[in-house]
């Protein structure tokens, strides 16, 4: 088993492993609510819309996380300015905002000295870079996933599959939306660092829609996209170390694997035992 315990022998190891766990249990928990509520698109673009932030706070030397939080409000401000002032869809909006943020976050990164070193780092993560402040801050984002999960369970399952129903039981969609948009916004932030900034999104949706397949409820939906995800982190550190390859990107390609080899044996079970 040294093959399994190796990648983890140190400390900054440790620290990634333990990262990509929390990452993974913040991202399976708001991802469930992202795929059957539908809103990847949307959810895609958040991921895309801190980038700015981020190169913000790398160009002017101030906490990632304040930058990330900020562009994030940002990008959800004006998703709603445009959708309410114009006769364009939602989709129309975020598609806007999706490519602006993400090209205005490119230019601002190639302002910085090492902008290479410091575009990969945004986008792609640095797995084995995660500190003891990263880990706090994912910690806190991951009890806050589950508590508000779990306080507004009815509200988040009303507005998922019938948004007018929840408006006639007193629910409030308006707010219970935006309570689930600031989750999505904490996941991505919460765990930008650890996966990156274009990976995150693999671990938000691969494990939730791999086990939307496999069960119908959603606390077990999360229990198994939580157990997706934290197979995938922890497989993806030991492929990524004896392959000598990207952990961040095993990381989220893994669960995406995972939901098309689960597709293909359901559909081969399917079709083996016709009704």
């Amino acid at each position: 088993m040294d093959w399994l315990a190796e990648p983890f022998a140190l400390g900054f190891q440790q620290r990634a492993l333990l990262g990509g766990v929390l990452a993974a249990l913040a991202t399976s928990l708001v991802g469930t609510w992202v795929v059957i509520r539908g809103m990847t698109f949307l959810g895609d673009a958040l991921v895309h819309g801190v980038i700015p932030g981020v190169a913000l706070a790398v160009l002017f030397d101030f906490n990632p996380l304040i930058g990330a939080s900020a562009a994030a409000l940002v990008m959800i401000g004006g998703i709603n300015l445009v959708h309410r002032q114009t006769a364009f869809s939602e989709d129309t909006s975020i598609g806007l905002l999706f490519a602006g943020m993400l090209g205005l976050g490119v230019i601002l990164v190639s302002r910085t000295p090492s902008y290479t070193g410091s575009i990969t780092g945004i986008l792609f993560g640095d797995t084995l870079g995660v500190t003891s402040g990263d880990l706090i801050v994912l910690a806190f984002v991951t009890v806050t996933a589950l508590v508000l999960s779990v306080t507004f369970f009815r509200g988040f399952v009303a507005l998922s599959f019938n948004e007018e129903k929840a408006e006639l039981l007193g629910l409030r969609p308006g707010l219970t939306h935006g309570l689930l948009l600031v989750l999505v916004t904490l996941a991505i932030v919460g765990s930008f660092r650890t996966v990156g900034a274009l990976l995150v999104f693999g671990l938000m949706v691969g494990p939730p829609a791999t086990a939307a397949l496999l069960v119908r409820r959603v606390p077990a939906m999360m229990a198994v996209a939580s157990v997706i995800g934290v197979v995938s982190v922890t497989l993806g550190l030991v492929i990524s170390y004896h392959a000598n390859i990207s952990g961040s990107a095993t990381m989220a390609v893994l669960p995406i694997f995972g939901f098309f080899l689960t597709l293909a044996i359901r559909n081969l079970r399917i079709r083996s035992n016709p009704r």
